[in-house]
């Protein structure tokens, strides 16, 4: 699946992965390929976007906002404020603030 994820100022991430959990409003909800079609508003908080293999990220090349996880290195995280996700064929794009 893919994620694309923007900002008013960047594009903060853009590539395949695994699975992405979020801070839906309603609390956090994890995403994995082939999710039902959603759009859904995101509080601030932390997302956690789970790549298969760094082969194909280059980390210099990575949004300074975009943080490999400390215990986990298939595991990148983003602090966001607020923000609005859609899903639709195996594609996620948020616009986050």
């Amino acid at each position: 699946m893919y994620l694309e994820i923007v900002s008013p100022e960047a594009t903060l991430f853009s590539s395949e992965i695994d699975a992405v959990t979020v801070p839906g409003a309603d609390g956090e909800f994890e995403m994995l390929n082939h999710h039902a079609a959603i759009v859904s508003l995101l509080t601030a908080g932390i997302i956690k976007i789970k790549v298969h293999s760094q082969a194909h990220l280059d980390y210099d090349k990575l949004h300074p906002e975009v943080i490999p996880h400390v215990s986990d290195t298939k595991v990148l995280t983003l602090a966001i404020k607020s923000g609005t996700l859609e899903s639709k064929d195996n594609k996620i794009i948020i616009l986050a603030d």
